[in-house]
């Protein structure tokens, strides 16, 4: 599973590890992704989705069915 958020399109960062003597060697940031499944009254069914910690904050806050609307209208799998 790559490490992509469906709601907050975040994907993988990359950066450097920088040691005490200041050689850096490549590191990726990987967002916190978890594996939810809300059930969707406008779909009738539950939906799976992979979500950052954040992506689930903005479900709480807006409501499943207008994320899975915005989800929906960029052609996005659910």
């Amino acid at each position: 599973m790559a490490a992509y958020c469906q709601v907050t399109q975040t994907g993988p960062q990359f950066g450097h590890n920088v040691s005490h003597a200041q050689n850096k060697t490549k590191r990726r940031f990987d967002p916190n992704i978890q594996k939810k499944t809300y059930f969707v009254p406008s779909l009738g069914r539950k939906v799976t989705l992979n979500l950052s910690a954040r992506g689930i904050k903005v479900i709480d806050a807006r409501g499943i069915d207008s994320v899975i609307a915005e989800l929906v209208a960029r052609g996005g799998k659910i």
